[in-house]
Order: C-alpha cells, then sequence, then structure tokens
C-alpha cells in the first residue's frame, strides 16, 4: 500500500508522481481492489487523475481496468466505466469497440453504474466519433432498458449529447428525444431537456 494514499492532500502530488513511475502505477493499481474503502476510493481518484492528464500513461494497462468492467463489486465497475472512457481517447487499437457491447450492458446496472455510463458516453461519442452513432442509439434507448430509474437517466444521456451535439448526424432525432423529456416523471431531467433545447434550438 502506497502511504500517501491514508491523505487527501496526497492525491495531487501522487498523481503527478504516478506519471513519472510505472512502479507507482503498479501499486496503484493493487491498492484500488484494497478491502480498505478509504485506500480504495484514494486510489482511484489518484488514477482517474492520471487518466484524465495523461491517458497514454495508463492505456498499457487497459486489460486490468476491462476486466473490472465484470467484477461483483459496484464500485469497481464504476471505476472502470470511468477511467476507460478516459483511456479512449487514446484508444488507437480500437479496443473499446470490441467491449462496446459490455459497456453499454451496464445501462441495466444499478443506477449508479448506470448513470456513470451514460454522463461519460458525450466523451466517448468524442474521442471515437466512428461509433459515435452506435452511442447515440444506446442512450436515445434507454427505455428498452431493465433500469427502473430511466427517467433520471434520461437527463444524464442529455448532458452527454450536448458534449458532442455539435457534431453529431442524428440532431433531429436528439432533439426529439429532449423534447419529450419536457414532460418526464424527474425534474431534474425536465431543466437538462429545457436547457438543452433553449442552447441548441436556434
Amino acid at each position: 500500500m502506497l502511504p500517501d494514499l491514508e491523505k487527501e492532500n496526497h492525491i495531487g502530488d501522487l498523481a503527478e508522481k504516478a506519471l513519472g513511475d510505472k512502479k507507482i502505477l503498479s501499486e496503484l493499481m493493487k491498492d484500488i481492489l484494497s478491502e480498505k474503502e478509504k485506500i480504495r476510493f484514494n486510489s482511484f481518484k489518484v488514477l482517474n487523475r492520471v487518466s484524465e492528464i495523461e491517458p497514454e500513461a495508463l492505456y498499457p494497462e487497459w486489460k486490468f481496468f476491462e476486466n473490472l468492467l465484470e467484477s461483483e463489486n459496484v464500485y469497481l465497475r464504476s471505476i472502470a466505466v470511468r477511467i476507460i472512457a478516459n483511456l479512449a481517447k487514446v484508444d488507437k487499437q480500437d479496443r473499446f469497440n470490441r467491449i462496446f457491447d459490455t459497456y453499454y450492458d451496464l445501462l441495466n446496472d444499478s443506477i449508479i453504474i448506470a448513470r456513470n455510463v451514460a454522463t461519460n458516453s458525450g466523451k466517448i461519442a468524442r474521442y471515437k466519433p466512428k461509433i459515435q452513432i452506435a452511442i447515440t442509439k444506446k442512450l436515445l434507448n434507454i427505455d428498452k432498458t431493465s433500469q427502473k430509474h430511466k427517467d433520471l437517466l434520461k437527463g444524464d444521456a442529455i448532458e452527454a449529447f450536448d458534449q458532442y451535439f455539435k457534431e453529431a448526424e442524428n440532431k433531429k432525432t436528439i432533439l426529439e428525444f429532449a423534447r419529450e423529456q419536457l414532460n418526464c416523471e424527474s425534474p431534474r431531467t425536465r431543466k437538462k431537456a429545457k436547457e438543452f433545447l433553449e442552447k441548441w434550438i436556434t
């Protein structure tokens, strides 16, 4: 275990050190599996920071995070969803394409996992334009999932659409989806839909 993981104020420093030290990255990946919640959480915060700042540093460890997508632990699945989305930025080997169905099947998972999938879909769609239409289709079809909190999840989908709407190929369908949410049961989603439509309808 890396001792600094016990202290919140060392997260930023550890991320900087990890960028230049593969040994620290290796230790962080071990610590992310720790039974101690604080160690596990702080390790994730460091690795997530690394994946945002310099995703190339973690891309060689793709398989590690891919395996976490099917972990029995909800928190570990959530970690994988978020970090893989960041690694998609440098995914020249199209590894994400091969796990596309596994990733989006998690829209049927707990609401925490499903929301992470939806909210991170915006950046993935920007990073991987070749599968953008397929991503859009998954978000538009939230009603077809087994998710119990569909209305809440639709608000997250709208947030994702907002990140790549300018270059989206099926703008009309996305706008129709947003209009439908003006009458949904979730106040948050209604607000997101209203803001989205006001922003993009000129």
